[in-house]
C-alpha cells in the first residue's frame, strides 16, 4: 500500500518497468521512422510491436494499480499551479502509455497486418487494410510520441528539479526508500 512518504514495492517497479520499456520504445521508434523500407526494418519493428505489447501488459497493470492507490500528492510545497502541471503529466504519461501500443496496433490492423509477439501470432493478418482505423493509428502514435518525449522530459526535468532544488524526497519515494 502507498503512502505519502513510502510507495510499495508495486508501485515503484510499475513506475521504473513502465518509463524504461516506454522511453526504450521512443528512441526504438523514432530510430526506425528514419530507416528506409527493408527486411531488416521489417524484423526491427517487429521487435518494436513485440516490446510495445509489453508496454501495454505493464501500462495496463499500472494504470488499474494508480487508479486503486490514487495519484501521487506533491512531497514539499508546491504551488497550485506546478501541482496542477504535475498532475496533467502525470495524467497524460499514463494515458500514453497505453495510447502509443494502442495506437501502434491499430495502425497495424488498419494496414490489413497481422499483429505478433516475438513472432507468435497473435491477430491473423486479415490483409484488407481500413484507411481510417490506419489513419487513427497513425495519428495517435506519430503525434502520441512526439507528446511523450515532452512529457518524459517534463517529467524528467521535475524529478531532477525535486531531488537537487526541492530536496522533498520525491526522488528517494520513488526508490522505494522511506522519506
Amino acid at each position: 500500500m502507498d503512502s505519502a512518504r513510502k510507495l510499495s514495492h508495486t508501485s515503484v517497479m510499475l513506475h521504473w518497468v513502465v518509463g524504461i520499456l516506454m522511453i526504450g520504445s521512443l528512441i526504438f521508434g523514432t530510430i526506425l521512422e528514419e530507416m528506409p523500407r527493408s527486411p531488416d526494418k521489417g524484423f526491427l519493428v517487429g521487435l518494436h510491436i513485440s516490446f510495445g505489447l509489453i508496454v501495454l501488459i505493464f501500462a495496463l497493470w499500472r494504470v488499474t494499480h494508480r487508479l486503486r492507490q490514487g495519484m501521487l500528492e506533491p512531497l514539499g510545497n508546491v504551488s497550485a499551479t506546478q501541482k496542477k502541471v504535475g498532475r496533467f503529466v502525470m495524467g497524460f504519461l499514463l494515458f500514453g502509455t497505453l495510447l502509443m501500443p494502442i495506437s501502434g496496433i491499430l495502425m497495424q490492423l488498419g494496414e490489413g497486418r497481422a499483429i505478433a509477439f516475438f513472432g507468435l501470432e497473435l491477430i491473423a493478418a486479415s490483409g484488407v487494410e481500413n484507411e481510417i482505423i490506419e489513419k487513427i493509428g497513425e495519428v495517435g502514435h506519430g503525434l502520441g510520441s512526439k507528446l511523450m518525449i515532452l512529457a518524459v522530459a517534463l517529467h524528467i526535468a521535475a524529478a531532477l528539479k525535486h531531488h537537487f532544488i526541492d530536496k522533498d524526497g520525491t526522488m528517494t519515494r520513488m526508490l522505494g526508500k522511506h522519506v
